[in-house]
């Protein structure tokens, strides 16, 4: 890491990233905890996802996060709100040891801000591990692959107006206030002991604008 973020303290660095989040859990229909602020239990009663973040343009003090993907694991036992998350991260193994470093701390929550939740809510971080993570974009389809761990590829519903997306706006959702929904046409995890297939199930697409460390 270089001399200038060894002297400044986790949690201090201001940092921010621009870009777009997908997700796909286990809901059989569109995730309530968009909406209810994990206040409604998901539809199973606990949620197990996997998520893709692809930044855009991004930095971490001085260090350029841009053009890097990040794929999450997430597993809450029941209401999200009440916590007691389990979470894993897989960073690109593009990124620089600077880079690495600080994609770790933005997304266990040590770098605070937009990601600071995750300090309160998650209970247990499984670990971060390097791994080729390719977040692609063919038509309106989002597709997420992170070697044989993670295969996942999301399409957005349309509404009565075919050539629309359905999208629930001005939420106070952390992710971003608005919302596409979406479904998995692949949605295959195979990692942490975990083996998930979530194809058909909810799924989601987010601008992302997050920062750091206050809000």
């Amino acid at each position: 890491m270089t001399e200038t973020l060894e002297k400044q303290a986790v949690g201090t660095v201001p940092w921010a990233i621009k870009g777009e989040l997908i997700l796909n859990c286990n809901c059989t229909v569109f995730c309530p905890c968009v909406v209810s602020l994990g206040k409604h239990a998901p539809t199973e009663g606990y949620c197990q996802a996997w998520s893709g973040v692809r930044i855009d343009s991004g930095h971490y003090g001085d260090t350029d996060l841009s053009g890097l993907n990040v794929g999450l694991l997430l597993e809450i036992p029941g209401l999200m709100a009440r916590g007691n998350w389990k979470a894993a991260a897989f960073i690109d193994d593009r990124a620089s040891d600077d880079a690495y470093d600080a994609l770790v701390n933005i997304f266990s929550g040590a770098a605070r801000g937009t990601t600071g939740l995750f300090g309160m809510l998650v209970s247990e971080f499984l670990g971060a591990e390097r791994a080729p993570v390719s977040y692609e974009n063919e038509g309106d389809k989002r597709r997420l692959m992170v070697g044989k761990k993670i295969q996942g590829e999301i399409v957005p519903v349309r509404g009565a107006d075919p050539e629309r997306e359905i999208v629930v706006t001005n939420t106070e959702y952390w992710m971003g206030p608005d919302i596409t929904v979406a479904t998995a046409t692949k949605g295959r995890v195979r990692a942490f002991g975990r083996v998930w297939d979530f194809d058909g199930r909810s799924a989601e697409i987010c601008q992302i604008d997050w920062k750091g460390p206050g809000r």
